[in-house]
């Protein structure tokens, strides 16, 4: 029996030997591979119920390692604003993921299938590409996936990305402002931060404004070409010149889940 299984290549010897293979004969007919990159540390956004929280981190353990924090979100007393992230439920789980970029697109499957994010509206989870990281962080994470390798055609860039995140603060209570702003100028919808500003006494004297100590944050994801409109919107209804002393900017989004039933039929036709 052991010298039948030692005769027996393993199912990873095998899977190298073909790769190799078809690279050769790639290459004799002028037919290159796509790049293969070094792993990198990504960051995985993911705002579901908060029964759902427990479920999110247990999946995210069985595809990678990540490196994870949560807080709480909560939308306002009225329905328009929690409809894009859950009809009736005020209180969301948001939780920030340090994830290994080569598992990806694995880790992003399961929450669709395993949190039902195909069922638009039980919750959102998107992934953000980062310029920058703790060498200690981003060596612990990477290096648990280090058999691993990036295939360079499936890297996103500005030309490939479809959303972005638009990020509004403004003083607490104005969220509900806020959102109608974003609303009427195509904004589906978002999920609300209750936070505290820290002391920004030296930016106040550039800025020449004082900021409100307690805040709200308002995350809406938006289509890239959506996203000048609901920006000018909160500019001109909470920016830094109104009561509401908003500070707005945007962030690139790469692979998203549970944004619209035209992308999950797409993720699923991929991973099919």
């Amino acid at each position: 029996m052991e010298a039948t299984e030692a005769r027996q290549p393993r199912k990873e010897n095998v899977r190298d030997v073909l790769r190799t293979a078809g690279e050769t004969l790639g290459s004799r007919f002028g037919v290159r591979s796509a790049p293969r990159l070094p792993n990198r540390v990504k960051l995985l956004v993911s705002i579901v119920n908060t029964k759902d929280e427990p479920k999110l981190r247990e999946t995210i353990d069985e595809c990678s390692v990540s490196l994870a924090v949560s807080f709480a979100g909560a939308g306002t007393a009225h329905s328009q604003v929690l409809d894009y992230l859950g009809i009736g439920e005020t209180e969301k789980a948001i939780v920030f993921s340090l994830i290994p970029e080569s598992d990806e697109d694995r880790i992003m499957h399961e929450i669709r299938t395993r949190i039902s994010l195909y069922l638009v509206g039980r919750g959102i989870s998107f992934t953000v590409p980062l310029t920058g990281v703790s060498e200690i962080v981003a060596g612990g994470i990477t290096r648990a996936a280090s058999e691993k390798s990036l295939d360079g055609s499936k890297i996103m860039t500005s030309e490939t990305r479809k959303y972005d995140l638009i990020v509004a603060a403004v003083a607490a209570g104005f969220a509900e402002e806020a959102m109608e702003a974003a609303r009427s100028a195509g904004a589906a919808g978002g999920t609300i931060i209750h936070a505290h500003a820290m002391n920004n006494a030296k930016a106040e004297q550039f800025i020449g404004i004082s900021l409100m100590q307690e805040q709200d944050v308002l995350l809406i994801l938006t289509r890239r070409e959506g996203k000048l409109p609901i920006m000018q919107a909160l500019f001109e209804k909470v920016g830094l010149k109104t009561q509401a002393g908003g500070i707005i900017f945007s962030l690139p989004v790469d692979r998203t889940a549970g944004i619209s039933a035209a992308d999950e039929a797409a993720a699923t036709e991929e991973n099919a």
